[in-house]
């Protein structure tokens, strides 16, 4: 296990993108292959285009250790068509809302996780109030860390259990 002290977070570039869609790939491959219900759709190119124009909106981040990188998040100050479906139209506005938050398999178990989670929630240099996520209900261990992680379980649509998180 490699013992991570630095991490680099920034604004992925659109230069980066295959890169970042390789890497949520790889995760969804490798969470196929350990039989985690989660982000099938991404191996068959279901969210590429979405996940390119959230790098061009300057919604990515990467995270790197040394120069590889390890990490991805979107964090973005608008719903997609998903985040209405699976929360309903957020007539405040006052939501971020945190999508493909994964850590590559060799640097999991680490608290990067975490260390991402309390990084949004210092930085997320926005207006907004609240931020919201939502992930496979059937996925335990996935919906543990969340509530692990000061997450408050406020129900499911679809077969996903729906989070927020007031923002300080």
């Amino acid at each position: 296990m490699r013992v991570v002290t630095d991490l680099e977070i920034k604004k992925a570039t659109v230069m980066e993108s295959d890169k970042v869609i390789k890497l949520l790939k790889d995760i969804g491959q490798w969470m196929k292959d350990k039989g985690i219900q989660q982000w099938g759709y991404l191996l068959e190119g279901g969210d590429d285009e979405e996940i390119h124009q959230a790098i061009v909106d300057q919604h990515t981040y990467i995270v790197s250790a040394g120069n590889q990188m390890i990490a991805t998040f979107t964090l973005s100050p608008e719903q997609s068509d998903w985040d209405r479906h699976i929360f309903g139209d957020d007539e405040t506005y006052d939501s971020l809302y945190l999508h493909r938050l994964a850590v590559k398999p060799s640097y999991m178990n680490q608290g990067i996780g975490k260390s991402l989670l309390n990084w949004i929630h210092e930085n997320h240099n926005s207006h907004k109030k609240v931020v919201k996520l939502d992930c496979v209900a059937g996925n335990a261990k996935l919906n543990q860390f969340y509530r692990d992680n000061g997450f408050e379980y406020v129900g499911e649509t679809d077969k996903h259990s729906k989070y927020q998180k007031v923002l300080g």
